[in-house]
């Protein structure tokens, strides 16, 4: 890997506003520019009518499907509650719905995550564990590299006896290109402390897909 993508990968990792100070953004006018070549590209003419605003929309919604990068997991996670009266088994969210973007094709790719962990000093609320999903998954991403930043937050941030994430996931550069198996779906975990025990990998899967939960 070339040194300078590989400093700016592990700076991205560290911080995610760390590319800002390194990479000059381009501006809204250069963004929807790149739109309407892409459209020359593909074939089709911008200036139609129904393309005309189309730039715009795009630039607007790649703010909003990468917000991720603007935002820190650790900030999500600074406020941990420590009276839980001795409560010493896991905890788990599961089908924590979230779409992200492939960063090979930028073409989505759309499932559920789910998180346990075992508390050592306190929790965090459960809604901070969605919102640390939503933060990793709005950047461009591997589904592997996102269940290992969800899985290495938590454990930093909690500092728990042990974390499992399990993410499910659909990938759209399967299913509507290359070899187009829609439905194809791809599982991924991490484990830390406790989970490395392959008996609680099982109560924790077990506990993800019951049913009566």
């Amino acid at each position: 890997m070339n040194p300078v993508v590989k400093s700016l990968s592990v700076e991205r990792a560290l911080s995610p506003s760390a590319d800002k100070f390194l990479i000059k953004q381009p501006t809204q006018e250069q963004a929807e520019e790149a739109v309407r070549t892409l459209l020359l590209w593909a074939g089709d003419d911008p200036s139609r009518e129904g393309l005309t605003d189309t730039p715009r929309r795009v630039a607007k919604a790649y703010r909003e499907f990468y917000k991720g990068y603007d935002e820190d997991a650790a900030e999500t996670l600074d406020r941990v509650f420590e009276e839980v009266e001795g409560y010493q088994d896991m905890v788990l969210v599961r089908d924590i719905p979230f779409y992200s973007h492939c960063e090979h094709h930028m073409v989505p790719f759309v499932g559920k995550a789910h998180i346990g962990y075992y508390p050592a000093k306190g929790v965090v609320g459960l809604s901070k564990l969605a919102r640390v999903v939503d933060i990793y998954a709005r950047r461009l991403q591997t589904q592997e590299t996102m269940t290992a930043q969800i899985a290495q937050a938590v454990d930093k941030a909690l500092k728990p006896r042990g974390v499992a994430v399990l993410v499910e996931a659909e990938h759209m550069c399967m299913s509507m290109r290359g070899v187009q198996k829609h439905g194809a779906s791809t599982m991924t975990t991490q484990y830390t402390g406790l989970f490395r025990d392959p008996g609680e990998q099982v109560r924790f899967f077990t506990m993800v897909k019951s049913p009566g939960l």
